[in-house]
Parts: C-alpha cells; structure tokens; sequence
C-alpha cells in the first residue's frame, strides 16, 4: 500500500525551488527516486532529498506546474518543510520573487520577521 500523496502547487521555477531548497539545507536532484515508507518508491523528474526517511517527488503536471508528492506518514516530511510544504513553499515565492525582481532590474531587501515571516522590499531599478 502506497502512502504518497500529491499536492497541486503554484510551483513554476525550478531555479527558485532548487534555491529554497539550499536555503533549507536539502538538495533538488534531477531524474531520481523518492523515498517512501517500507520500499515504497516514486519516481520524481526532480527530488527534494530530505534529512529524514522520506522524499519528496516533483512532477511537472499537464499544466505546467509542479505537483510535489510526498509520504507524510510519522511526520518526518512535515518537519523539514511545514504542513503541506508550508516553509518549502514560503521560500520558494521568495526567491521567485527576488530572481525575477532583480530580473527586471530592482533592488531587493529581505527581512525576516519575528513571527517568521519573510518582508521583501523591491526599490527602484539599479544601475
């Protein structure tokens, strides 16, 4: 019995992911093998190899995005990137933001708040 779920996400950039990823301390391979519980395994055209047991697979959907499928069985998942890929996904827009911000040619201040979250803010253009 398979325990992997997917959730559809808004995930479009795979650069911004791999780079929410380092921040997190984990890496994005390309063309490999999620973990799972027991045996179980899925294949990923990217994979987010965790500390823990268990991966999560990253599937590019018919839509274009990315769904992110993962065993959320004993929490392991849940505590390296958040209920359903709350920090994971939180980084992302981040540095989706940031790359395409300083893209366009605007400067970008980040600023972590106390209560976690993340403030971005984008000035005029460079030089």
């Amino acid at each position: 019995m398979s325990h992997f779920a997917t959730i559809q996400t808004e995930v479009h950039d795979i650069d911004a992911l791999r780079a929410a990823c380092h921040e997190l301390g984990v890496l994005l391979l390309d063309d490999a093998e999620a973990r799972g519980y027991g045996s179980n395994r899925r294949h990923g055209d990217h994979v987010i190899r965790l500390k823990g047991p268990y991966d999560v697979a990253v599937n590019r959907e018919e839509t274009g995005t990315y769904g992110l499928t993962t065993d959320w069985w004993g929490g392991h998942v849940e505590q390296e990137v958040g209920k359903n890929y709350g920090g994971l996904l939180q980084l992302y827009g981040v540095h989706k933001t940031v790359l395409e911000a300083r893209r366009r040619g605007f400067s970008v201040r980040r600023q972590q708040q106390k209560d976690g979250a993340i403030k971005l803010s984008i000035g005029g253009v460079t030089a």
